[in-house]
């Protein structure tokens, strides 16, 4: 079997991957940072999404695995002091591939000759450089609404627990095939009027964002930043190819989802 090790760059995930890389190789595992069958990503979830951008490539012959070194994150699986266990785990023991859904992101431009392809992990946002965004939003080819506000956040199910939560999305669980959309501070008056509410897309609908006004977009993929000229339309749906988790353990995501945002508090 073929590994690769991401780090945070810290000096605790630093030395871990040190230390982790050392016993697979005594395992007689070979590290491949070019065509690895597994990846492990030691940090937190930034640091799972870049392992993930850095392997896109490869989504259907790559497995990741998470290391959390600081708080919990909802993709790492593991905790420093679990290492020698995931170390033979991942040695002597069969893993299960447990896969989820992605964010399939095509941003196409007037000319008509030109259009950019990204995946997405957790989201894609949309803002305007200048003032506010005005969107023209079509669900499956038939206008649903005219957006005006702050910006727009498309996200996957692993994604909802991040951005998507903090502008007032549903959580969804990962295994569901769906994207949602929801808003950033919408414009709602007598004049103007937006649904107000996010929306869950099945995996057959696609969404598509087309400007109303000629301005320059600032666009994120996860965590990578873009500036988008003469843009014509941003669709958005759910991608092909899905992303694969290494599991040698059971993946609780509710109670992920309750340590995280509940804890025992008043308890």
């Amino acid at each position: 079997m073929k590994f690769a090790i991401s780090s945070k760059g810290d000096p605790v995930s630093n030395s871990i991957m040190q230390k982790m890389k050392t016993y697979l190789l005594d395992f007689q595992l070979e590290y491949d940072e070019d065509r690895p069958d597994i990846v492990i990503s030691v940090g937190g979830d930034g640091t799972l999404l870049y392992a993930f951008h850095r392997y896109r490539s490869r989504l259907d012959k790559t497995a990741f695995i998470g290391v959390h070194t600081g708080h919990l994150g909802f993709y790492a699986d593991w905790v420093p002091d679990e290492i020698e266990k995931l170390v033979i785990a991942i040695a002597k023991t069969p893993y299960q591939v447990v896969e989820y859904p992605i964010l399939e992101v095509i941003i196409r431009h007037n000319d008509g000759g030109r259009e950019a392809r990204y995946l997405a992990l957790n989201e894609c946002t949309v803002k305007s450089i200048e003032g506010t965004l005005v969107m023209d939003v079509e669900i499956k080819g038939q206008t649903f609404e005219t957006f005006r506000g702050d910006g727009l956040c498309m996200s996957t199910p692993s994604g909802s627990t991040a951005y998507n939560k903090a502008l007032g999305g549903a959580i969804l669980h990962p295994s569901l095939r769906a994207i949602q959309l929801a808003e950033m501070a919408s414009i709602n008056n007598r004049v103007f009027r937006t649904i107000g509410s996010p929306l869950i897309l099945p995996e057959h609908h696609t969404c598509m964002l087309k400007p109303v006004n000629d301005v320059d977009f600032q666009i994120t993929i996860d965590h990578l930043t873009l500036l988008h000229k003469d843009v014509k339309s941003i669709q958005c749906r759910v991608a092909n190819e899905n992303v694969r988790f290494a599991r040698f353990k059971p993946f609780p995501f509710w109670k992920r989802v309750r340590d995280s945002f509940v804890g025992d508090i008043g308890r």
